[in-house]
Parts: C-alpha cells; sequence; structure tokens
C-alpha cells in the first residue's frame, strides 16, 4: 500500500496530471507524469512528495480483478517512488489487458513508460 503522503485523492490533482503531464502508452497501461508541480494544498511545504493515482475501469474486468490490478499497480509504483522527482504527480491508467497480466508483466510495461517518461528511452 502507498503511505497516505504519496497518494493522489483530489480529482484536481489527477485532472492536472493526465492534462498538463506527459504520457507513455504501453500494451497494458498508460502513465501521465507531471514532474515537479507544486502542490498548493500543501502550505509551506519546500519539496513536495510524489504522489500516484490509479485508474482502472470496468474495461479491465470485474471488481475482483480491477482489485487485483490496483493492488499489483500500487505494490510496483511504491517501489519506483524513490527515482520520481519530487512533486512529481504520477496517474497509471490501465488498459483492458492488465486484467489477464501477471505481475511481470505489469512491472515491465511500467517501468518501459516511467524511463520513457523520465527521458530514458526512445519512442
Amino acid at each position: 500500500m502507498l503511505p497516505t503522503e504519496n497518494r493522489l485523492r483530489r480529482r484536481e490533482d489527477f485532472a492536472t496530471a493526465v492534462r498538463r503531464g506527459r504520457r507513455a502508452g504501453r500494451p497494458l497501461l498508460v502513465v501521465h507524469l507531471r514532474s515537479g508541480a507544486t502542490d498548493p494544498h500543501a502550505p509551506g511545504e519546500s519539496a513536495p512528495p510524489t504522489r500516484a493515482g490509479f485508474v482502472v475501469s470496468k474495461a479491465v474486468g470485474g471488481a475482483v480483478v480491477r482489485n487485483q490490478v490496483k493492488r499489483r499497480l500500487r505494490h510496483l509504483v511504491r517501489e519506483r517512488l524513490t527515482t520520481l522527482p519530487p512533486g512529481s504527480l504520477v496517474v497509471v491508467r490501465a488498459l483492458p489487458g492488465a486484467g489477464d497480466a501477471d505481475h511481470a508483466h505489469l512491472a515491465r510495461d511500467l517501468d518501459a513508460a516511467l524511463q520513457r517518461l523520465l527521458g530514458g528511452g526512445t519512442r
């Protein structure tokens, strides 16, 4: 599970990451990253924490499958928080194939998308 300070909760924060951030698509997921965004809701904080949110629609599967995908993605993102710039907003949107994918495939797609967004990958 992600710590409380690393969770995206507000609709506006999701919208900011999706509309103003960069996007990298992979077969199983799409990652939106808004680097170094300041948090207008946190008063006086110099380096806000990186925050992540997840979007898993009914196209991925039933409730059990969607929750399983969310748990896997939360675990994967938690391990990668230190690689992201402070104050970043990250939204991971699962695509329909994510429900059938195993942990390793999700990890591989997440790593490839983050590497591309952070400047280390090619198109």
